[in-house]
């Protein structure tokens, strides 16, 4: 039986659509409507090629089966607005977070669990804000918080959480280590049951020792910059983000610097490579490549990091409505997303408010498909590639 092609599942919020396609050749075998994911919560590559999101309007989250018939697998009530998705390594158990919506400031501190062997589900009170999430562990796992102002990593017990009573009961960490308040990336490393969150300072790692945290010497950033965002490499067992350098005022992006920095966590060793001015952010894993877009008035391009250190550029057909001098990259503007597998060299990359997603060989660097859909992906839309069995599940957290 021949392996399946890879998938993309295409989510335009905006429109409240999901597009699923083969790639490269854009065959469309699927199709939801009325459902408006996170974008911010992102995509949580689930085991079996399955993938986790969360449905921000009617608050559900829905377990997708690209390869299978029926595309939504289950879905499970949840707390919204969804900040961070995340997992145990064995994709059973779950942790959603809430965060802004469309709220000028924090103000939801619930937490839902959810375990998709049993069906259980709970909701518990935290603390407002934005917090970041990891699920550590398999056989018993912990929820660990990252929460800002004050920062702290805090420690739960998924099953004391998902055992809560109705009512939305607050619950208090049984073990917590300070962070700055600045934090604003998560990532874990399964394996050696590591925690990682990004801070101004660089990357603080803790490990689980029992039912709690121990903290290990801060990783830096070797730049002025900083991360704002963490991803763990299940190729190779290395922490990727994008350093953001230059004055923070929004409307002087067009000068933020950008570094892709690259930590292998067996080596210790930290590689940064110059990426250019502009709008960088996140970023994506193909088999042998690191794929970022750039945005930038003077032009926007794929850039294409090899594993051999090599860098090509590959120019993206500019979009209308994009940021532009004198504006903010973030309001009614358009945007891209990046998409890609580990167990593929295809790259997707959207054209915001065009509904176009470019389908790019990272070996050659040459688009292979130009594929039109039928809503105008407005804000850039959110993507996700799949490979059956590709490995990505390695990576517990939403993205």
């Amino acid at each position: 039986m021949p392996a399946a092609p890879p998938v993309l599942l295409v989510s335009d919020h905006v429109a409240g659509a999901v597009h699923l396609l083969t790639v490269p050749d854009g065959v469309l075998t699927g199709r939801l409507t009325d459902r408006h994911l996170s974008e911010h919560a992102g995509f949580l590559a689930l085991p079996g090629g399955r993938v986790a999101c969360v449905d921000d309007r009617r608050g559900e989250l829905l377990v997708l089966d690209p390869f299978a018939e029926k595309l939504v697998e289950r879905t499970v009530p949840v707390a919204v607005p969804a900040e961070h998705l995340a997992c145990d390594p064995s994709g059973r158990r779950l942790a959603v977070t809430t965060g802004l919506g469309k709220n000028s400031e924090p103000w939801s501190d619930l937490l839902t669990v959810l375990d998709l062997d049993t069906g259980e589900a709970a909701r518990v009170r935290t603390r407002v804000g934005e917090p970041g999430v990891t699920v550590l562990g398999e056989t018993d796992p912990l929820v660990v918080l990252r929460h800002r102002e004050p920062g702290a990593l805090a420690v739960h017990r998924f099953a004391d959480l998902l055992a809560a009573p109705p009512g939305c009961p607050p619950v208090t960490p049984h073990a917590s280590l300070p962070l700055p308040d600045d934090g604003h990336g998560d990532a874990q490393a399964p394996g050696s049951e590591h925690v990682f969150a990004a801070t101004g300072q660089g990357v603080h790692q803790a490990r689980r020792e029992g039912d709690a945290l121990t903290a290990e010497a801060v990783i830096p950033w070797g730049s002025p910059a900083r991360g704002w965002y963490l991803r763990l490499d299940t190729r190779r067992q290395a922490l990727w983000t994008t350093l953001r350098g230059g004055a923070p005022n929004p409307l002087r992006w067009p000068e933020w610097t950008n570094q892709a920095w690259h930590h292998d966590l067996e080596t210790g060793r930290t590689l940064l490579t110059e990426l250019g001015p502009g709008l960088v952010f996140r970023l994506a894993l193909a088999r042998h490549h690191t794929a970022f877009t750039r945005v930038h008035p003077d032009g926007d391009e794929l850039i294409l990091l090899g594993a051999d250190d090599v860098v090509r550029r590959c120019p993206l057909p500019a979009m209308d409505g994009a940021p532009r001098r004198g504006g903010t990259p973030w309001e009614g503007v358009q945007r891209r997303a990046v998409a890609a597998s580990p167990g593929s060299d295809w790259i997707a990359v959207t054209r915001g408010g065009h509904g176009e997603v470019h389908i790019v060989d990272a070996e050659t660097g040459h688009e292979a498909a130009r594929l039109r859909l039928s809503t105008p992906l407005h804000h850039g839309g959110h993507m996700t590639l799949r490979v059956r069995n590709d490995g990505a599940d390695g990576d517990p957290v939403g993205r």
